[in-house]
């Protein structure tokens, strides 16, 4: 007989690994989404705003700095991902990953996060400059994802789905973020919106 001395923390992983595995996975056919107006600072303390990505496909993702889990094995497949954008001599494109532990994330944490990785910043923007209840709202409004407080950690629990945006800034697609990333299908998807 095993004796549970912490019931919540059983409740509490069993959740969120429901909730991870609802959110993660490739996601067929047309999502056709809008993804609203926002106006959020990057890495370099700049602002971006939908504005600024119109008439551009964007692939997104939500990542935080203090992962401990998901995050960085997919901003590493999201690494790969623009290697492969760009060896198909693809320029028409932009990454951009929204913090969901944004209280945390200034842009100075998330330029310390990305500096462990081999990317093109000049295309990627880590985006942060909002309240938590906010990038929650907007990433349930715009993308069907959750992001969450997890009251046991200090960690959040979100999906770990990438999305393509394409120009009219319409989030379209998604795929798994984590493992059988469909690297060779994300570039083909990303190239035919980036030719409509």
């Amino acid at each position: 007989m095993v004796l549970v001395k912490n019931k919540s923390w059983i409740i509490g992983t069993l959740v969120m690994s429901i909730l991870l595995s609802a959110c993660s996975g490739g996601f067929e056919g047309n999502m056709e989404r809008d993804l609203g107006a926002f106006s959020y600072q990057n890495q370099q303390n700049e602002t971006v705003e939908l504005s600024d990505i119109k008439g551009t496909p964007a692939l997104v993702n939500f990542i935080f700095t203090n992962c401990e889990t998901v995050c960085p094995p997919m901003t590493f497949n999201m690494t790969e991902i623009q290697q492969a954008i760009e060896a198909e001599g693809i320029e028409d494109y932009r990454i951009l990953s929204f913090s969901v532990d944004p209280e945390n994330d200034s842009p100075e944490a998330l330029q310390e996060f990305m500096s462990s990785y081999s990317l093109n910043e000049n295309k990627w923007d880590f985006l942060t400059g909002y309240t938590q209840e906010e990038i929650t709202e907007f990433a349930m409004e715009s993308f069907q994802a959750i992001v969450a407080d997890d009251p046991e950690s200090d960690q959040v629990i979100h999906g770990t789905s990438f999305y393509l945006v394409d120009k009219e800034g319409t989030v379209v697609k998604n795929y798994d973020g984590i493992s059988d990333v469909p690297i060779d299908e994300i570039v083909s998807d990303l190239k035919a919106v980036a030719n409509e």
